[in-house]
């Protein structure tokens, strides 16, 4: 009997539900129940928030894990490394003489050099400044650069980390800016080959662990790297020498990528011709696989044809489609093709090298473009006088990042180093390279903060001009240096392309490395929102 009644309960809710279903179709059909309203989405500006950047710590001595000639002996003399760091206000002139500056004399909030491991900040400058310089010297590890919002805009900051080798294995400068950490990093230059070194390290300076996945590619395309998956722990460093995954590699670009957290990752390349120091250098993070890619600061020394020495770019197509290639050079006197690189065949997964041996010296920026994703990175070469007792000359190599054009921005300037700011018009993707100018104000800073010069600077899309920064600031200590566009919103515009080329010594014994900024951050961030009349009650 109970069973029965269950039954037909069943079958009075299922009409009972059936009933509903019709009178909603019923409603529906006569309009009862309306369609809910989309508003169109708006954009809300949330509170900026803190500018993290994370700089490299001192060069290493690759340990001799048996792997053949890759290893170093200790150098003959110390290795110094510093780090500056630099906030600017935000819209940078504070004179007002660019579009869209900021109010002038908007203070910049607390900025903090703290190691990456934690504990007590190596500098620690308070908010309410106009700008601020600081220093650190003696740096024992990786460091994260905090710069907090001032006044709910983001902070326009930048770091630099140089370690400088006067002689020895490891003898050059090796110099970069402080890069925001990440979760796919490219990294494009190093060798493996016999005398070369390349050390892999990672930093985390989140609080969660990080697990990072290493994939190398050389002449030949993707190569096997056992045990390049590791785990980093929160407040950690993990170094890795490639040459023990993936040796004999001529041409290196290595991809990291992490889950769990946001890492920063470089490349110490160092290389020996026999006994003679052949440069020392970091290869940093660029710019993310695209159909185009911009190198500047390069400023190439006098070379012949068939110099192996000499400047170069190096490619990497990083999809699994071959593709073509042409490289413009952006010169003193305007756009430069090369013989032959008019049209680069490009392997999938190959690292492709090209030399710019017979290339009159001067400041130049290298334009990529490519019908396939690409990333891009180059070298520059300085040659010294031979060792004792030798006849072969040392080599002082430095590595270039591709990076976006167009972003002002600020790049810190080491202690001791003196800067050469490299400005190049660079033009619209799928136009010309040469046509109209582009425009801004170049600013530099003592070590102090103060503006020690105000120079607006016009460059001719094609070319690409250098501008010391030392004598605009008539020889006194430069601790950073920034552009302040004058088009706040360059689209469908040329753009600037710019970095700093960083020297200590001269003649035969300069050292060189370069400094690309880092993109300003959007002043205040925006969201997409709008009401949905699905929520709440009517």
């Amino acid at each position: 009997m109970s069973a029965r009644r269950g039954r037909v309960a069943r079958g009075v809710g299922g009409a009972l539900v059936l009933g509903l279903v019709g009178a909603v179709a019923v409603l529906g059909s006569t309009g009862a129940v309306p369609a809910p309203a989309v508003a169109d989405a708006a954009a809300v500006r949330v509170p900026a928030s803190a500018r993290t950047l994370v700089c490299p710590g001192p060069l290493a001595l690759p340990a001799d894990d048996g792997a053949g000639d890759a290893a170093f002996d200790p150098t003959p003399v110390s290795t110094v490394t510093t780090q500056r760091v630099a906030a600017v206000p935000v819209g940078g002139s504070t004179g007002g003489a660019s579009a869209g500056a900021a109010p002038s004399g908007e203070p910049v909030g607390a900025v903090a050099l703290t190691p990456v491991a934690g504990g007590p900040p190596l500098l620690d400058l308070p908010a309410g400044a106009a700008a601020v310089v600081g220093t650190a010297g003696d740096v024992p590890s990786a460091t994260v650069l905090r710069a907090d919002p001032s006044a709910g805009e983001a902070a326009v900051a930048g770091g630099a980390s140089a370690s400088v080798t006067l002689a020895g294995d490891l003898r050059g400068l090796a110099a970069t800016t402080c890069r925001p950490p990440s979760a796919d990093t490219w990294l494009v230059g190093g060798s493996t080959e016999i005398g070369s070194s390349a050390l892999l390290v990672v930093a985390n300076p989140g609080r969660t662990p990080a697990e990072v996945s290493v994939a190398v590619f050389g002449p030949s395309g993707p190569v096997e790297t056992p045990g390049a998956t590791f785990l980093v722990a929160p407040g950690a460093e993990r170094a890795l020498l490639l040459e023990g995954v993936a040796a004999e590699q001529r041409r290196l670009a290595v991809h990291v990528t992490a889950a769990g957290g946001l890492v920063s990752a470089h490349l110490q390349d160092s290389r020996l011709d026999g006994f003679t120091p052949a440069g020392t250098d970091l290869v940093t993070a660029g710019a993310a696989p695209s159909s185009r890619q911009v190198l500047s600061g390069l400023v190439v020394r006098d070379s012949a044809v068939g110099d192996e020495d000499a400047a170069q770019v190096r490619l990497l197509a990083t999809g699994e489609e071959p593709g073509t290639a042409r490289l413009t050079l952006l010169g003193p006197d305007g756009p430069v093709t090369l013989p032959g690189a008019d049209r680069l065949e490009l392997g999938p997964g190959e690292v492709t090298d090209l030399s710019l041996a017979g290339l009159p010296a001067g400041p130049y920026t290298a334009v990529v473009e490519s019908d396939v994703p690409l990333v891009a990175g180059a070298m520059l070469t300085r040659l010294g006088p031979p060792v004792e007792l030798g006849d072969i000359p040392q080599v002082e190599r430095a590595w270039v990042a591709a990076a976006d054009p167009g972003a002002g921005g600020v790049v810190a300037v080491p202690d001791g180093v003196v800067a050469t700011v490299v400005l190049a018009g660079v033009a619209p993707e799928g136009t010309g390279p040469a046509g109209g100018t582009v425009t801004g104000t170049l600013l530099v800073r003592g070590d102090d903060g103060e503006v020690l010069a105000e120079q607006p600077v016009t460059v001719p899309t094609g070319s690409s001009i250098r501008v010391d920064a030392v004598v605009l600031a008539a020889g006194r200590a430069v601790g950073a240096v920034e552009l302040v566009p004058d088009d706040p919103d360059p689209a469908g515009s040329p753009v600037f392309g710019w970095a700093v080329l960083a020297t200590v010594g001269s003649g035969p014994d300069q050292l060189v490395s370069v400094l690309t900024p880092v993109p300003r951050p959007e002043d205040r961030p925006t969201v997409r929102v709008r009401e949905d009349a699905r929520l709440g009650l009517p």
